[in-house]
């Protein structure tokens, strides 16, 4: 197997390992297997042969041998390989072949062959050690089925080579991985030295230099992480033995600086530890006795360069050895042994560690584990105030992997329970030793207790800090503590609370925090806080931390803040000069702020602990923390106070947020004069709303109350709890401020956007700060954009239901004018704003490419886009509905904020224009919502004509290119996009069997359905699509670059061909929507690039340079009424109502466009004069196709396509409604929506209708029974279902016309260009009327349009057939099959003519074909047989027959009176051949010869009022209807009844002969 072959199937078994470990795999024996065939490869783990002189050799010999092939190499090639061999430090014949097996890739990404072999060295790598990894961790996975855990089990005993070998191999392999990790560390410095070398002598550095070191650096540190992590499994899982510890002690010393590597070792030490030091693990005492020697005399002897690590590794020890002593019998165990003495030693090097910074060291470790999280400040400056002045961590060693931060937590996880179960007397040491020291603080003299209060150990704190992020948002790690309330770990939070310090309170708190996350521990941790010791109003420091303290002394400080204003001024800050006399109050801000957030975390995850706190008799909760919003108090307080409110407000009720508000809104209005005093501008006479302003302007100074304040607003206007999606009602009281101003919220908004984004971030100094709080105001701008419902102002304008007395609101004026959406959306059109969201979604593409999901910087840059989504959605709405209303009810004193140049969005972007390739790069980087948001956004742009416009050259004002694909092309950055675009398009087995759930099949249908938007929005000018197709666009014409990937058939053009054509529709059991749906946007695409003048050309030669018609008939397959479409078959009742019916549509869709495209080539294949490529062609519509080389392959033929007419799809029915919706009329909405197409869209808003309707009646009080109501909503949904399954018949209705209209195109053409004698054609046609003619006959009179095309083509096919020769030859072999099948075709016209009555287009071509026919029969030159009388067979189709075609032929509509006149016409001229009076009686009873000659008075009068374009269809008429009378008048009968009905005085009435024609007088 070549490289990219085994780098291949390395990819799919890590893909199919994850597929697992999600439960999301279907074929676990396939994986068995993959697993198996890469055991050697795990063998072989990360070996590979070095560098050596005979094998640069060979490759300098300019000849190389690899596997079986022998290759002569340039010399250029061989230098390549030469520098590959020293950047890999591996053998030149390998660096040879990695180096041709990446040319591939190196073309397809657009690299370079060195950097592309560079890249699939490491993934290779990389990859093989990423599935080990995931292998051992599934085996470690509760949730894995027993019988796959003993399959993979037996696997590994293979690759550990213990199935069949020693069990010490498996401790072989352990070493292994331990060599290959410092092999690595030495190859990172290696590079680091090799790079800052270059750099000291001034060498300039390559892109491509550097390009290699960042990847190989990168690559070499993932592959060092999943080292450790294999090493950290094999340690639990006892395949390890003591000499591998003592190896692992032996290296450490040697690691010399905190780097990535150096992190990667804790978890393994800590498995060590924990596997070898615990008695839980199977070991045995004297080995673990033998342990602690080596590690106690190491600490002397062997000093560690990172001596903390050394000391962190010495109180992990030291807490899992310690379990063996616990239930020991007095004496010692082992002979000779004094235990006491060695517990006492124990304890002495447990403190001596803690003096060397173990804990400082762990708490680095496990912090910087989360350094990638969001932005906690007061947990961040906990933190730094715990660490004090130790060494901390450098940013470079922040874990970046969440998967190797869950490891390396797990790992401490013993470490934790270990330590309070087995050291119980120093965790009591701890707590009384620091409550000496706080005691000398607090009674030395205030100068004294300043200067020693840092010579506090804290070290109970700094380990609660250490649980804190151990289990911090780890819920199932977490239950731990609450499982068993007679635990060690439940005991030791009921000893912890109790006798708290400031510090230690805070510490706790947060711990407490960590571990309640989730309902069950949240409610756990409440029921905790519930066991109060104490109702005193001020409570002693003895009692123990719970809810009844808590509330006692932030009542107890709120009353301190009401009598004196000044009392909270002086704030304890973490890390900064604490005060001495600050620590002794128990209601020091620094305590509080801890229980606040501790209340806000609980309230926010349980439900039962925020019902508690919202119901609680003595204790007003909202108005306690509006006390603690007073300027007096210290910023974070106050914003701890803010969050403690948002967190009350989680699943909001309305009655609630209501209050809330108005809370809210009365405190703003009204500061305290301590607010007031801050104000240089304030009076005690101000108004209200100065005094609202004063009081944002307070808030806006720092980013703590600004950003809570904001999150508190965000809460408050996101939807109470019980809203169905309506979005009906204000997020406020309708008349909240109505006092002082005017109603409604925009004060608060203005104070978000005018003064918080505006003014405020600008001066955060702090990154994190700055993105937090940006996040937040995104967050707050798309929750008031998303909950307004532009909806309901459209039915207010298209239905009959009364919106204004169906919503919640009082009016939908006032839910236009005061809903936040209305002030939110004028300041989007704001210029600072603006270059806010600009600068929020335009991050740089590398940052973003390395950061985690869930990290502030991905969710600030998908709030953007997702706002400039909105935006654009809601921009019309907003400019012509909303905008105008506000102005009309405003009074004049608004301020007005956006700038009025801006009539739409796009007009900012044109200046912004980057941001379009930003957004087509975040497309590729593999981040699904990220990829979707960002299409979004990028087709919506992509298809406004204001931006697609063309920049014009000043010098010679030619048209130089479309904006927005010049934007593209300015800095390089087409190229890398159109390869993600084509890597995206890509598909395996893994995705085929995973299906909707694949990573890629979304991110596929976004970018398929954003090219297809594109191409059909814009079909008449080069647009993005066609740029990132692969089109070369040049001003107004699209070309191919000669060299380019499109001219190589290497371009996303052909990575949409390939999807359309091979991609599968489903599986043995039927067709499925999700891989349907794939070949249906990609035909879409092809489709529109077909059928546009701009590309038809291109995109026909493409699909025939790659035999695209011949591939797709060859896929064709039948279709009857037992094909399965999305699990249900076609006469399935419920196929009309799901999903099945979409896929029908998208599968006839397909088809349409094979038929189409088939049509097109044919056509231009005749106009080009290609006979042996027309000829293929027609083959194989007949049904065989000639391969290239030769070999005829079986097709199905156009005849066989023609299934699709046979099936009888299911139609809707609906069923009695109630009288709620009997007069509901939705044909303005349809007719609405059909104009922006979305059927999404168009749902919601009937299920909006359906909703409004069914609040309208609920306000007047009409469904006030349970079980009226029951019933109401039982016939929405009924409603609902049969407006779907509508829509659903109408698609499938319109696509199987066209697809007949393609198909009856298709044979048309084929007839038309059939290379065949004469009989052979005559065959063909007849075989297609034999098709055909039974459906006409079927669809005549129920399915008029697609009679019409059946009628068309059997037109067609008359006109081909030559009845002379074909006619004549039939009766001269005495057949007479000829004859049969065409008179059987003009006695199906006739009947048809009957039953479509009532459509005048279709009997207009049915009487062409009885004309057709009649008219050919008399060229033949023979009269019809006896057994095809016309005349008997009309006389058969009785006096109605008669009867409609004299109606038509005299007051027919169009052209139609003139075929029936025409056909009229040859039917009397066959009469009279018969012999018959029967056409010229029948016309007399109708009085139809008068009425014919009656006409010819007016004809004048005619031609004088007819429009010129319509006099030439007026004298044919006039032509055909003289015809008639000619051969009426050329029989006896006839001739009578003419002159009967006064031809000559009707004649000489006209005044036709009144001028001389000659003389024009």
């Amino acid at each position: 197997m070549d490289a990219q072959g085994e780098l291949t199937s390395l990819r799919a078994l890590h893909q199919d390992l994850v597929a697992l470990e999600d439960t999301q795999l279907r074929n676990i024996d396939k994986l068995l297997d993959e697993i198996r065939a890469h055991v050697q490869a795990f063998k072989k783990l990360l070996d590979q042969p070095p560098k050596s002189d005979n094998s640069r050799k060979q490759v300098k010999s300019g000849s190389i041998k690899i596997e079986d092939s022998e290759y002569a190499v340039n010399q250029e090639f061989q230098e390549e390989a030469v520098e590959l061999a020293d950047a890999l430090q591996l053998d030149e014949v390998q660096s040879a072949k990695l180096l041709l097996d990446s040319q591939e890739d190196a073309e397809l990404l657009g690299r370079s062959s060195i950097l592309s072999a560079v890249v699939a060295f490491h993934e290779r790598r990389q990859f093989t050690l990423e599935s080990l990894r995931i292998l051992f961790r599934n085996l470690g996975n509760p949730d894995c089925e027993e019988q796959i855990r003993h399959a993979l089990l037996d696997i590994l005993a293979d690759i550990l080579e213990i199935k069949d070998g020693p069990a010490r191999n498996s401790s072989l392999y352990t070493r292994k991985c331990l060599t290959a990790m410092a092999d690595i560390e030495r190859w990172i410095r290696t590079l680091d030295e090799r790079y800052q070398g270059t750099l000291a002598l001034g060498q300039p550095v390559a892109d491509e230099f550097e390009d290699i070191m960042s990847i190989q650096q990168s690559s070499l540190g993932q592959q060092h992480e999943s080292l450790a992590a294999i090493v950290t499994f094999l340690v639990k899982g006892s395949y390890t033995t003591v000499d591998d510890f003592l190896k692992l002690l032996e290296y450490l010393p040697a690691i010399e600086r905190w780097s990535q590597a150096a992190v990667h070792y804790v978890p393994i030490i800590a498995a060590f530890t924990s596997h070898y030091g615990s008695p839980d693990h199977g070991g045995s005492l004297r080995e673990a006795r033998m342990l602690h020697k080596r590690i106690m005399d190491a600490k002397e002897s062997s000093v560690w360069a990172l001596h903390d690590l050394q000391a962190a590794m010495i109180i992990w020890w030291l807490a899992e050895y310690s379990g063996w002593y616990l239930e020991q019998q007095l004496g010692s165990p082992v002979q000779g042994a004094d235990l006491e003495s060695e517990a006492r030693s124990r304890s002495e090097a447990f403190f001596q560690a803690l003096k060397d910074g173990a804990f400082h060291c762990t708490l680095s470790i496990c912090s910087q584990a989360y350094a990638d999280d969001s932005y906690d400040p007061a947990k961040t400056a906990m933190t730094q105030y715990l660490l004090q002045d130790a060494h901390q961590l450098s940013t470079e060693v922040a874990g970046k992997n969440p998967l190797f931060r869950d490891l390396l937590l797990e790992q401490m996880e013993p470490f934790v329970d270990s330590f309070i179960t087995n050291m119980p007397d120093t965790l009591r040491q701890f707590q009384s030793s620091e409550d000496d020291q706080r005691k000398k603080i607090l009674g030395a003299p205030p100068s004294a207790a300043r200067s020693t209060i840092f010579e506090q150990d804290l070290h109970l704190e700094r380990f609660l800090a250490i649980i804190t992020y151990i289990f911090d948002k780890r819920t199932d790690a977490a239950e731990i503590f609450w499982a068993d309330p007679d635990s060690n770990l439940y005991g030791f939070l009921q000893w912890a609370s109790k006798r708290q310090s400031t510090p230690r309170v805070g510490a706790f708190c947060e711990m407490l925090r960590a571990i309640s996350w989730g309902e069950e521990c949240s409610t756990a941790a409440h029921q905790f806080l519930l066991d109060d010791s104490g109702t005193a109003a001020r409570i002693r420091r003895s009692s123990s931390l719970s809810w009844n303290q808590i509330l006692s002394e932030l009542t107890l400080y709120t009353s301190k803040i009401r009598d004196n204003p000044t009392s909270g001024r002086a704030p304890m800050r973490y890390g900064g000069k604490p005060n001495a006399g600050d620590i002794s109050e128990p209601e020091s801000p620094l305590m509080l702020e801890c229980y606040l957030r501790l209340m806000a975390h609980i309230c926010t995850e349980s439900s039962i602990a925020r019902s508690w706190l919202t119901t609680h008799e003595t204790f007003n909760v909202v108005n306690v923390m509006i006390t603690l919003a007073d300027v007096t108090v210290p910023p974070r307080l106050q914003a701890c106070a803010f969050a403690t409110i948002r967190a009350i407000l989680t699943n909001k009720a309305p009655e609630l947020s209501a209050g809330v508000w108005s809370d809210v809104d009365q405190w703003a209005s009204n500061p305290t004069p301590s607010v007031v005093a801050t104000s240089r501008s304030a009076k005690p006479s101000t108004p209200k709303m100065c005094m609202e302003e004063i009081t944002f302007e307070v808030l806006s100074k720092t980013y703590d109350q600004a950003n809570e304040f904001v999150s508190l607003l965000q809460t408050l206007v996101s939807p109470s709890m019980g809203d169905i999606g309506l979005h009906d009602a204000l997020p406020f009281p309708e008349q909240l401020g109505a006092s002082y101003r005017m109603a409604g919220i925009e004060p608060y908004i203005d104070f978000i956007f005018g003064k918080v984004l505006v003014s405020t971030v600008p001066l955060l100094e702090d990154p994190l700060q700055s993105r937090s709080l940006i996040n937040n105001i995104l967050n707050f701008a798309a929750t008031c954009l998303s909950t307004f419902n532009e909806n309901l102002l459209i039915l207010a304008n298209k239905s009959a239901v009364s919106v204004d007395a169906a919503i919640e609101a009082s009016s939908l004026s006032a839910y236009a004018r005061l809903h936040p959406f209305s002030r939110v959306m004028e300041w989007m059109f704001n210029d600072r704003v603006l270059a806010a969201l600009f600068t929020a979604a335009r991050q740089d593409i590398d940052e973003v490419a390395g950061a985690s999901p869930n990290s502030p910087l991905i969710l600030t840059l998908l709030r953007a886009i997702e706002i400039m989504n909105r935006i654009m959605d809601l921009q019309s709405t907003y400019f012509e509905i909303v905008r105008p209303i506000v102005k009309l009810q405003s009074n004049g004193h608004r301020q007005t904020i956006l700038n009025p140049t801006l009539a739409s969005f796009e007009d900012s972007v044109a200046s912004n224009s980057n941001l379009i390739v930003d957004l087509a790069l975040y497309s590729g980087l593999g981040n699904q919502e990220l990829a979707m948001n960002s299409l979004r956004l990028l087709e919506k742009l992509a298809c406004s004509r204001r931006l697609n416009t063309f920049s014009t050259a000043a010098s010679r004002q030619q048209p130089s290119g479309n904006r927005l694909v010049g934007a593209l092309e300015q800095n390089g950055d087409l190229e890398r996009i159109r390869t993600s675009f084509i890597l995206a398009m890509q598909y395996d087995d893994r995705e085929l069997e995973l299906g909707p759930t694949a990573p890629g099949y979304i991110i596929k249908t976004v970018m398929l359905d954003f090219l297809s938007h594109c191409l059909t929005s814009l079909s008449d000018r080069p647009n993005l699509a066609h740029a990132i197709l692969g089109f070369a666009c040049t001003g107004s014409a699209l070309s191919i670059e000669p060299a380019g990937a499109f001219a190589k058939q290497t371009s996303l053009f052909h990575s949409i061909i390939r999807l359309s054509a091979e991609y599968p529709e489903g599986s043995d059991s039927g067709i499925e929507a999700w891989s349907s749906s794939i070949r249906y946007k990609a035909t879409q695409i092809l489709s529109a690039l077909r059928s546009s003048p701009l590309t038809h050309v291109l995109t026909m030669m493409e699909l025939r340079a790659v035999d695209f018609l011949f591939a797709m008939f060859l896929r064709q397959g039948p279709l009857t009424s037992e094909s399965v479409m999305d699990g249900l078959s076609i006469l399935d009742e419920r196929f009309i109502y799901a999903n099945s019916a979409v896929v029908s549509e998208h599968y006839f869709y397909q088809r349409a466009f094979l038929l189409e495209y088939a049509s097109s080539e044919l056509r231009l294949t005749a106009a080009e004069g290609s006979p042996t490529l027309k000829a293929r062609i027609l083959s194989t519509i007949l049904g065989s196709t000639t391969m290239p080389d030769g070999v005829q392959a079986p097709n199905v033929s156009i005849f066989d396509l023609l299934d699709f007419l046979s099936l009888d799809f299911p139609r809707p029915v609906l069923l009695p409604l109630t009288k709620i919706f009997t007069d509901v009329d939705l044909t303005n909405v349809l007719a609405l929506e059909n104009e922006h197409g979305a059927e999404a869209s168009q749902l919601q808003m009937v299920e909006q209708l359906l909703a409004l309707r069914l609040n309208e009646f609920r306000k007047s009080d009409y469904l006030e029974d349970p079980q009226e109501q029951e019933k109401a909503l039982f016939d929405a949904e009924g409603f609902l279902a049969f407006f779907r399954a509508q829509k659903h018949t109408r698609a499938l209705d319109a696509v199987r016309l066209r697809i007949l209209q393609a198909w009856s195109n298709l044979l048309t053409l084929a007839v038309g260009h059939c290379e065949l004698d004469q009989g052979g054609r005559a065959s063909l046609i007849l075989q297609a009327l034999q098709t055909v003619t039974p459906k006409l006959e079927r669809y005549a009179s129920d399915n008029a349009s697609e009679a019409i095309v059946l009628a068309k083509l059997v037109q067609a096919l008359l006109f081909q057939v030559d009845f002379r020769s074909s006619v004549s030859s039939d009766r001269a072999r005495g057949g007479g099959i000829v004859d049969d099948r065409l008179f059987h075709v003009f006695r199906t016209a006739l009947r048809a003519i009957n039953m479509a009555d009532g459509d005048v287009n279709l009997r207009e071509v049915l009487y062409n074909i009885c004309f057709r026919y009649l008219t050919g029969i008399a060229e033949s030159g023979n009269s019809t047989p006896r057994q095809y009388n016309v005349t008997q067979t009309i006389k058969t189709s009785g006096q109605k027959f008669i009867d409609i075609v004299c109606d038509d032929a005299y007051g027919g509509s169009g052209t139609c009176r003139a075929s029936a006149v025409l056909f009229l016409d040859a039917l009397t001229g066959t009469a009279k051949v018969e012999n018959s009076d029967y056409i010229v009686e029948s016309l007399t009873r109708t009085n139809f010869i008068m009425v014919l000659v009656e006409t010819i008075r007016d004809m004048p009068k005619e031609l004088k009022n007819a429009e010129a374009q319509d006099i030439t269809l007026l004298l044919s008429y006039y032509s055909a209807k003289f015809a008639l009378l000619l051969t009426i008048s050329q029989t006896r009968l006839g001739a009578t009844q003419v002159m009967n009905a006064d031809l000559f005085p009707t004649v000489k009435d006209s005044g036709l002969f009144s001028a001389d024609p000659d003389l024009g007088i």
